[in-house]
């Protein structure tokens, strides 16, 4: 490969000038938010030491900014916008957005005709990218996107080897410490309520159940683990329900979101159990309830706020990056959890 003609500085000398990656300096060039102020300034200094200059007409002819991202959920029941992790979800992206110009559609793609619809929409400029969430195994939209082009990220993923950008919080970890937890209080049968196990958030949430009782020795039975349709508080008390009538010796639930907890709670006060005198009960989440459980629910929570930061800086950051700047992996981020201690278990 020939040398570049003397005078001609590229973005690849001014990012080693620099110290950093390419991507950063085309996000300095762009003003993009999420830029260290002193990475800023070094990037401006190797700028004016080399003379670089941005070649601003490419940069023109690769399309108008529409400013705007969509959020997309691809639930089928719409009614599920109503419950809390999705009011959260649409909270913390729109704080993470509040000091940019860029605009946050929300929409819901459920079958494959809105699919093809929205990609060919997105694909039109009217959005600069994409942040998915509730996406189920074989869902095939975010190929779809990654194969049009379009800057995505996902909440969560759709399997172990996920092939988008994607962030989540540490779900079987999680469920891990609060199974521990439960144990540790003396707790010997302990039933699992899961969500809809093709979604790897649910299959996670569960493992961390299993691999709590493996590593204390005690016996993992199918007869105490509920799968839900859904993560709803209705799910939640129907099989509670279930498992109260299979296991009377019944003495901890783990619940793999806190509205499925909240429904347990009520099957248990109809059951005549005590909460946490005669059952434990573990959620998921720690989102704001739609109306305070009692007794107030112990639970894990999950950094929805930092969730939701990061999704937005690294979909910003494949929006700003210029074309020569090809990613050569995507970016998969998880993030920790905390077990909260209150009163049900």
């Amino acid at each position: 490969m020939g040398r570049q003609r003397p005078g001609t500085p590229t973005l690849e000398e001014v990012a080693a000038r620099a110290g950093v990656g390419r991507g950063t300096v085309s996000r300095v060039i762009n003003n993009a938010v999420g830029v260290r102020d002193s990475t800023r300034r070094a990037v401006q200094q190797a700028i004016a030491e080399l003379g670089y200059v941005p070649n601003l007409a490419a940069r023109s002819l690769a399309g108008h900014r529409a400013d705007a991202i969509a959020l997309v959920m691809t639930e089928p029941d719409w009614r599920l916008f109503g419950e809390p992790f999705f009011t959260e979800v649409v909270h913390a992206v729109g704080d993470a957005l509040t000091d940019t110009p860029v605009q946050l559609l929300l929409t819901l793609v459920r079958t494959d005709t809105e699919r093809r619809r929205f990609v060919e929409y997105a694909r039109g400029g009217r959005v600069d990218g994409v942040l998915l969430m509730s996406v189920h195994a074989e869902d095939p939209l975010p190929d779809m996107l990654a194969k049009a082009g379009l800057p995505t990220v996902m909440l969560g993923r759709r399997s172990g080897d996920e092939g988008v950008t994607y962030v989540d919080a540490d779900n079987a970890g999680g469920a891990r410490g609060a199974v521990t937890h439960l144990l540790n209080g003396g707790r010997s049968t302990i039933g699992a309520i899961s969500g809809p196990l093709d979604m790897y958030v649910a299959q996670c949430r569960l493992r961390g159940y299993r691999e709590a009782l493996e590593l204390a020795g005690v016996e993992v039975r199918s007869s105490l683990v509920a799968e839900c349709a859904d993560f709803t508080e209705e799910s939640g008390l129907r099989a509670a329900t279930g498992l109260i009538a299979r296991h009377p010796e019944l003495d901890a639930v783990f619940a793999a979101s806190d509205t499925m907890a909240a429904g347990a709670l009520h099957a248990l006060r109809a059951a005549g159990r005590r909460v946490p005198q005669d059952v434990a009960v573990i959620g998921f989440d720690d989102f704001q309830p739609a109306r305070p459980t009692d007794p107030p629910l112990t639970t894990v929570r999950q950094p929805l706020e930092e969730i939701g930061r990061t999704m937005v800086r690294l979909l910003l950051e494949e929006m700003e990056a210029s074309p020569e700047d090809s990613p050569v992996a995507w970016r998969h981020v998880i993030l920790r959890t905390e077990l909260v201690l209150r009163d049900s278990a």
